[in-house]
């Protein structure tokens, strides 16, 4: 056994027992053990880390510690550019995709409606989700932290938040992704791209008080749900403007300049 002291920094510390946040603390270790097999029996899954240092010096996961080392543990940051250290975790280029495990299918509607592709369905089980995850490249969502520690998972985030906006809101906020909303252009049912419709197209699929009152919608080719800017239209953006006005600016957890 050697041991080692770990000081784990901003959001992280949510995953750590009360008496283990915002300070340093030691903890023996196998020698044996990896950085990552050790936070991750702390309770915090590698794909929450942004950025690990051993004695002031950057580390991978794969790191072997030595007796006395000091471990300085970092939330992911989103971006390559948010400091001037390499992370271990970069969100790939272009449009983020996401995969939404089975408690979460109010926020995949209200990613969705944000334009955002989110794939969901309450049947999934976590080999299904893991094996999306994986093969397609999305970012897994969930609140189940040991799905996260799983060792093919690379893209994921825990959601803290429990209210389905608050998660959207914490979320935009990680992520950044109030810069690229594409509101109202996805099925909030099926996650298909939605297209224009003439009145005519769409009439034997209205409620007569909105063939009376509407003249513009869209409508999803696969499940032909047709959509219009009625009074839930409204709610639904005023939401998206306030989750995107609150997200933009994000407070990053200070990077390093001395050892953890």
């Amino acid at each position: 056994m050697v041991t080692a002291s770990f000081r784990f920094h901003a959001q992280l510390n949510a995953f750590l027992p009360r008496e283990r946040r915002q300070q340093e603390f030691a903890l023996p270790c196998a020698r044996d053990a990896t950085v990552k097999h050790i936070i991750e029996a702390l309770g915090v899954p590698h794909t929450e880390v942004g950025l690990l240092l051993v004695n002031g010096e950057q580390a991978g996961f794969d790191q072997r510690l030595d007796d006395g080392d000091r471990v300085g543990v970092y939330p992911s940051f989103g971006t390559a550019e948010d400091g001037p250290l390499q992370q271990l975790r970069v969100w790939p280029a272009g449009r983020l995709r996401f995969v939404a495990d089975a408690h979460l299918g109010a926020l995949a509607r209200l990613l969705r409606m944000a334009g955002y592709d989110t794939l969901y369905d309450n049947h999934y089980h976590d080999d299904e989700i893991e094996r999306v995850a994986r093969a397609e490249g999305r970012v897994l969502l969930t609140r189940d932290r040991e799905l996260l520690k799983r060792r093919t998972v690379e893209l994921g985030c825990y959601l803290h938040a429990i209210d389905p906006p608050a998660q959207l809101r914490e979320l935009f906020a990680r992520l950044r992704l109030a810069g690229d909303v594409r509101a109202f252009s996805l099925c909030l049912h099926c996650n298909q791209p939605l297209r224009p419709a003439s009145k005519a197209e769409v009439l034997d699929r209205l409620p007569p008080r909105v063939a009376a009152t509407h003249e513009d919608f869209t409508t999803c080719d696969q499940c032909c749900r047709v959509y219009w800017n009625g009074s839930h239209h409204e709610r639904m953006r005023t939401l998206l403007e306030g989750v995107a006005r609150t997200s933009t600016d994000v407070e990053l957890p200070p990077l390093p300049d001395s050892p953890a």
